[in-house]
C-alpha cells in the first residue's frame, strides 16, 4: 500500500509540523518515506507546500506526479485549489475553509467554495475554530491532520498520535494535550462526514 500526501498552506500554518508527525508516525511503522518541500516566502505568508510519499515498498521519487496525489491536507482553501491538478481520481482533499487573504488578488470565496465543491471527496472544515473549542487555538493545522486520519488508511490515528506526543515532548505535557485534542476533535468530524 502506498499514500502520496500533498501538504499545502501559507507560511507559519504548521505545514512542516504535520510532515514531521506524518513522517515520525511512517517510520514508527517501518514504513518507505519520501519527502520534498518547497518553502515560498514562508516568513512573508507565500505559500509553502510539502510532498510525502510513503509507502510499504521502496519509494524511487519524492516528488508526487500529477494526478497521483491520494490526499491534499490544505490549511487554506485557495492553496487546496492551487494543487488541484496533483489530485488523483478518487483522492481526498482535507481542508480548512477560513481564507487567508494574503494577496491582493485572492479570488472570490464563493468561487473557490465551487470549485472545491466539484472535488469528489472533500472533507472541509474550519480548523481554527474547532482548535479553539478545544482550548488549543494555535492547533489548527493538528485538526487538519486528524480529519486526513479518517481516510488516509496507511497511518493508524494511534501512530499520528504516538507522533505528536514525540515531537511536541518537549515543549511539555500541556503543548502534547492540547495538540492531541485537536487532532481528536478533526478525526471525530471526519468520521462523521
Amino acid at each position: 500500500m502506498k499514500r502520496d500526501i500533498i501538504l499545502a498552506g501559507v507560511g507559519g500554518q504548521g505545514i512542516l509540523s504535520i510532515a514531521t508527525v506524518i513522517g515520525s508516525a511512517a517510520l514508527e511503522q517501518n514504513l518507505s518515506l519520501k519527502q520534498a518541500e518547497v518553502h515560498g516566502m514562508s516568513q512573508r505568508g507565500g505559500d509553502v507546500q510539502s510532498h510525502l510519499r510513503l509507502s510499504d515498498a521502496p519509494i524511487h521519487s519524492d516528488l508526487i506526479p500529477l494526478g497521483g496525489a491520494d490526499i491534499i491536507i490544505s490549511m487554506e482553501p485557495m492553496e487546496a485549489l492551487r494543487y488541484l491538478p496533483f489530485l488523483a481520481k478518487d483522492g481526498w482533499i482535507i481542508t480548512n475553509t477560513v481564507p487567508l487573504k494574503n494577496i491582493p488578488n485572492y479570488p472570490e470565496m464563493e468561487e473557490v467554495e465551487k470549485a472545491l465543491a466539484k472535488v469528489k471527496n472533500l472533507v472541509a472544515l474550519d480548523a481554527e475554530a474547532m482548535a479553539k473549542a478545544v482550548q488549543s487555538p494555535r492547533s489548527a493545522n493538528m485538526v487538519l491532520l486528524g480529519a486526513s486520519a479518517a481516510v488516509m488508511k496507511i497511518l493508524e490515528p494511534e501512530k499520528l498520535r504516538d507522533g505528536i506526543r514525540r515531537i511536541f515532548a518537549r515543549k511539555g505535557d500541556a503543548i502534547v494535550d492540547a495538540n492531541l485534542k485537536a487532532f481528536d476533535a478533526g478525526l471525530e468530524f471526519s468520521r462523521k462526514q
